[in-house]
């Protein structure tokens, strides 16, 4: 069944009055870093946030990890001023490792898987089995993975494992910063790998489905409040707030599992 990106505005009627948002002295404008895996259902979120909150959230977008020039440890990296970070786990515990994230304050939020895409109209190819998929990528012409966590593992772990790392070599490339749906929308790659969540919104393209779950690779995406933060108790408002049970049904229909009480370590 093709996976549709869904209006999550409409979900989210209702939360303003049912969300008990954590006290802060008055109005605070909150800095967030967040990566994309997150991205689609957190815009549907935020208005909502704000009104019942009073405070304001101003969001830079950037990958959780790569050298490009909005990814969030290079922005770190140029001192850009943040009260939120929201990313891959790991990559977040790297920012508490040294000294960028407050550790207490990680929250897992979400659990993501990868899909697979194709351009709007092409056939749909196998990837039902293992054996099934690894076909399918030795019959394709071209294949994109993104520069974040989900192309790290299918670029150096699902082709391995598949024993095609060297039939792949010549034919899959990366994609630096930009959502790997676009391209595949563009022409520029016949299959296309990242989270569900990130190639849910992007048009022009049509879901496969998830990897075979003998080689899907789970990303958990989490928040923390940064070590420099002016605002840590609107920080963990906001936290508190993607955590809720309130906004589990918008997480859920932007192709997130929702990671029950929060998953505060």
């Amino acid at each position: 069944m093709q996976l549709r990106f869904v209006d999550l505005r409409a979900l989210v009627f209702g939360i303003a009055a049912a969300l008990l948002v954590a006290g802060t002295a008055g109005a605070a404008e909150i800095k967030v870093m967040i990566s994309g895996g997150l991205t689609a259902a957190y815009k549907a979120l935020i208005p909502d946030y704000e009104r019942a909150s009073g405070n304001t959230v101003v969001t830079a977008f950037g990958p959780s990890m790569g050298t490009t020039p909005n990814a969030i440890p290079v922005r770190l990296a140029r001192g850009e001023p943040v009260d939120v970070l929201i990313l891959v786990g790991y990559a977040l515990g790297d920012l508490i490792k040294e000294g960028k994230a407050v550790a207490d304050s990680r929250v897992d939020l979400v659990r993501a898987p990868i899909g697979v895409a194709v351009r709007a109209g092409a056939t749909k190819p196998d990837i039902s089995s293992v054996d099934a998929l690894t076909r399918t990528l030795k019959a394709a012409k071209s294949v994109a993975y993104s520069d974040s966590a989900s192309g790290v593992y299918v670029s150096t772990e699902l082709f391995s494992r598949l024993g095609i790392a060297d039939e792949m070599k010549g034919k899959a490339k990366m994609i630096p910063a930009t959502p790997v749906g676009e391209i595949v929308a563009q022409g520029g790659a016949e299959i296309g790998f990242q989270q569900i969540s990130e190639l849910m919104p992007v048009k022009g393209i049509d879901i496969v489905g998830p990897l075979p779950a003998e080689v899907q690779k789970i990303t958990i995406f989490s928040a923390g409040i940064s070590t420099t933060s002016k605002e840590p108790d609107a920080a963990k408002s906001l936290i508190e707030y993607l955590s809720s049970a309130q906004a589990a049904p918008v997480l859920t229909k932007a192709g997130l599992e929702p990671i029950q009480g929060g998953g505060k370590p």
